[in-house]
């Protein structure tokens, strides 16, 4: 295929031009005289194009002028009155509109050394009248009229061939500026400000499964402000999550990273046998995804918080495998794998080096955080509300409003007790204190004093003396006063069968052991 460089003719002198100098001739101080004349032409031309254009909009107003007044002097051509009078009533009829006498106002830098502006159209046409005739006073014609109409004529070609001299120039000008390539040459070709919006998924509407939330904290889980009458779902009904009972609305969260089954079968492929993993991503090219990579380092996590070691640092491999792919592109998979099976090849090295780093990274983290497990558990140091009844024996009555109940009282603690999350409810049907304090346990300090409140307002729970109500300071000091004395009590009692035994054994009356 021949090449057309006959584009690049309309390119002038550039700083790289190879061009041929004289020796004497320095050749950056010929390119920058030769591109300050090219700057100077280019300047020059476009000024005379503004200029001939401007001119020709006054040589088309005058000559609109020009035709209306030969015009007028024709059509009293055949009255005998006198030729001055005639002449000046047909200069008073082509006058024209007044309010576009005034000629436009040259450009910048058009006629900008003329010290007076240019005159109306008026005047124009009055020297114009006044030049003709002067030329018919001095040829003395017989026909003095038929003079004023010839002299006119004359003038008028003498403006149209005036007028076409300057449009050829122009034209000529305006081709070679346009043959040139400059900068002002360059324009947008094609702009938009349309973005094209993504589809906006369906939300998801199922019930949302079990999930395993590993916490920095595990002594403090996640707790939103309990809510009143209104609100559907408060803190509260974190205990209903073991039992699915709870609905999550809106999109799923990107934090819940978890593995595919896909990526879990590409962990499972040995350590080392790259060529089961390029086969394997050959027919799974979806696999290769940043959401793979996290999953296949979460399962990594997990079992290294499981003390599966093995398995985590396989997991750690196949995922950094598969972020290498993803940031290689579809085309550098196949090269990152011939990289990384060459012996001592550099590659091989870096990807080990970070797959070790990973692997150390979350090993000391999970260990880490086995350890604050060990030292805290979950139940300590998280301060709760309980209920507790004064003497063991002591059964406390959990009254549950009828739904259908008449009565105003019943009615205003039936509004309380639906008020409550779904596993308050199921502990309060269920009549047990220690599912009300399980409840208890998992909300804030503030959620269940606010429960127990509602509790005593609606007369569900009734605070007698069989019961400590641990959310004053009175009533937990009363509870550790009860835990001591039962601590007390158990001691003696153990002391007092210990005397027994010793006086058993000194009477001899050892039971047999069979």
């Amino acid at each position: 295929m021949v090449v057309n460089y006959s584009k690049w003719d309309a390119l002038e002198l550039s700083d790289d031009s190879d061009i041929e100098v004289h020796p004497n001739v320095d050749k950056k101080s010929f390119i920058r005289a030769k591109q300050n004349q090219i700057h100077q032409q280019r300047y020059q031309r476009r000024h005379e194009i503004e200029t001939l254009k401007y001119e020709q909009i006054i040589n088309d107003g005058l000559l609109e002028r020009i035709n209306a007044l030969l015009d007028a002097l024709k059509k009293y051509q055949d009255e005998a009155r006198n030729p001055d009078e005639l002449v000046f009533q047909a200069l008073i009829e082509s006058a024209g509109d007044p309010a576009k006498d005034e000629p436009p106002k040259p450009p910048e830098g058009v006629y900008s050394q003329q010290k007076e502006p240019t005159p109306k159209f008026s005047k124009m046409i009055g020297n114009l009248v006044d030049e003709v005739k002067k030329d018919v006073d001095e040829k003395k014609e017989a026909n003095r009229y038929q003079g004023f109409i010839n002299g006119v004529t004359g003038h008028l070609t003498k403006v149209q061939s005036l007028q076409q001299e300057l449009l050829t120039k122009l034209a000529s000008l305006e081709k070679e500026e346009s043959s040139k390539i400059t900068s002002d040459s360059i324009h947008t070709g094609f702009n938009t400000s349309h973005v094209a919006k993504p589809t906006e998924k369906p939300k998801s509407t199922q019930a949302s499964k079990d999930k395993k939330v590993e916490l920095l904290n595990p002594g403090a889980g996640p707790r939103e402000t309990f809510k009143g009458q209104d609100s559907a779902v408060s803190s509260g009904a974190e205990a209903d999550i073991e039992d699915g009972s709870l609905v999550k609305s809106g999109e799923d969260s990107d934090s819940d990273i978890q593995p595919t089954p896909l990526g879990k079968e590409f962990a499972k492929i040995k350590l080392g046998d790259y060529k089961s993993c390029l086969q394997f991503i050959s027919q799974h090219p979806s696999i290769v995804s940043e959401r793979e990579t996290d999953g296949l380092l979460v399962e990594a996590f997990n079992a290294a918080m499981d003390n599966k070691h093995n398995y985590a640092r396989q997991c750690v491999h196949q995922g950094l495998l598969l972020q290498y792919c993803n940031k290689l592109g579809r085309d550098g998979i196949g090269l990152f794998f011939k990289r990384i099976t060459t012996k001592d090849h550099q590659a091989g090295k870096v990807f080990m080096d970070d797959v070790n780093t990973t692997y150390q990274r979350i090993k000391t983290r999970a260990a880490e955080l086995q350890k604050e497990k060990a030292e805290n558990p979950a139940s300590e140091g998280v301060e709760q509300i309980q209920l507790h009844a004064v003497d063991p024996n002591t059964k406390i009555h959990i009254v549950v409003p009828e739904p259908d109940s008449t009565d105003p009282t019943e009615m205003e603690a039936r509004k309380i007790f639906d008020s409550f999350p779904p596993n308050l409810q199921k502990a309060l049907q269920a009549a047990s204190l220690d599912k009300v304090n399980e409840v208890l346990g998992k909300m804030s300090v503030e959620e269940a004093e606010e429960v127990v409140q509602k509790l005593g307002e609606g007369g569900m729970l009734s605070l007698e003396e069989g019961v400590v109500d641990a959310t004053t300071e009175e009533g937990r000091k009363r509870l550790k006063e009860i835990e001591e004395e039962n601590r007390i009590n158990a001691a003696k009692e153990q002391e007092q069968e210990g005397n027994e035994a010793t006086s058993r054994i000194a009477d001899g009356k050892t039971p047999d052991p069979e």
